[in-house]
């Protein structure tokens, strides 16, 4: 399995951004799909999940601002950000779950740097 996640940069205040997730070796309709992101000093923190290719979550400081999709037949993951702020500054990285009947998998990329700041 590989994430290859894509889109990171530097953006002013208020501004956009969108990242990519390509993913390998996984079926994302049928995985949990997240984006987590950690700050430096800090620990990484979930930001969004697709679940299953249904179900969206957020953490509280970035609903209404964030959204995540997934495109099935590209098995590619987004993160649309809008109205950025000065904290959204973090490495982003792209998360896969996925269920066996025993046995629950996670998966990495190796993350997109995100910097906001006028």
């Amino acid at each position: 399995v590989q994430l290859v996640e894509s889109g990171g940069g530097l953006v002013q205040p208020g501004g956009s951004l969108t990242l990519s997730c390509a993913a390998s070796g996984i079926n994302i309709s049928i995985a949990d799909m997240g984006w987590y992101r950690q700050a430096p000093g800090k620990q990484r923190e979930s930001v969004a999940r697709i679940i299953r290719g249904g179900r969206t979550n957020y953490v509280d400081s970035v609903k209404g601002r964030f959204t995540i999709s997934g495109v099935n037949a590209q098995n590619m993951v987004f993160l649309h950000m809008n109205s950025l702020k000065a904290e959204d500054t973090a490495v982003y990285y792209c998360k896969a779950t996925s269920y066996a009947r025993y046995s629950v998998s996670e998966y990495w990329g190796q993350g997109t740097q995100v910097t906001v700041s006028s």
